[in-house]
């Protein structure tokens, strides 16, 4: 029997990974804005990067430059991105601020939402969408539904 773990120690059983035309600038991004530490970082052909694990708190970001030979192609190579990357902050003001400072473009400012969260909601200089989200109000499933309903 073998000692490998099926899920290695340290990564979480989801981890995205982002194709970014830039990837080297977008991981400085990351840092400045999130706070992220860099875990690792594998260099590709011609300063590009073929690999990085990024921590976001216990979360795992791996990017990368694109490799559409691999299907691996970034946001604004097809149109947009159909995800949204929903991440807890210690002040979602102040990220939301940082990443605007360094080129997002802002798509919800910062606003406290029915369910308990304050959120706001960016694009990165990459095509791809953030909300960053603190959690301020303890929102039972009952007063959310009520709260909702509210919205009209």
């Amino acid at each position: 029997m073998s000692d490998v773990k099926p899920i290695p120690d340290g990564y979480p059983v989801v981890s995205p990974a982002l194709a970014i035309d830039g990837a080297a600038q977008a991981i400085d991004f990351y840092k400045r804005v999130f706070g992220a530490a860099e875990r690792f970082r594998m260099p590709g052909p011609e300063g590009t990067i073929a690999h990085c694990e990024l921590l976001f708190g216990d979360s795992v970001v791996m990017i990368g430059d694109p490799a559409p030979e691999m299907g691996f192609r970034d946001p604004k190579s097809v149109g947009g991105t159909p995800v949204n990357l929903y991440t807890y902050v210690e002040d979602a003001d102040a990220a939301h601020a940082a990443a605007l400072a360094a080129g997002a473009r802002e798509l919800q400012a910062p606003e406290t939402q029915f369910y308990g969260d304050r959120t706001a909601a960016f694009e990165d200089p990459w095509g791809h969408r953030w909300t960053v989200s603190t959690h301020v109000e303890e929102v039972s499933p009952e007063e959310m539904e009520k709260r909702m309903a509210q919205l009209g």
